[in-house]
């Protein structure tokens, strides 16, 4: 059994039990999180949403938020010597936990 949701611009496939990494949601960590946004759910036969599946969710807790790693961007401009600037980024991000699909 799987399902596939959307979140943050993106479509996840998530199975109960599987552990994923989100856009950052506006949840305290412990709370549970429910995405009504279902685009597929696969239970003995797949079911296809036009756009979503109604009556569909899934059911996810909140483990933590956090930062991923840092990326460095660079941009340079040859042969002028002020053109050169240096910038970090953390994409935040939430971890869940999938509970229950249905």
């Amino acid at each position: 059994m799987y399902a596939i949701i959307e979140t943050g611009g993106k479509q996840l496939k998530v199975e109960e039990g599987q552990t994923i990494y989100v856009e950052k949601l506006d949840v305290e960590e412990g709370k549970n999180y429910v995405f009504d946004k279902v685009v597929a759910l696969e239970n003995g036969g797949l079911t296809l949403g036009t756009p979503y599946v109604d009556g569909a969710k899934v059911s996810c807790k909140v483990e933590k938020q956090g930062k991923g790693k840092k990326i460095v961007i660079f941009k340079y401009k040859q042969k002028t010597g002020s053109t050169r600037r240096k910038q970090g980024h953390r994409q935040p991000y939430t971890k869940l936990t999938v509970e229950k699909i249905g």
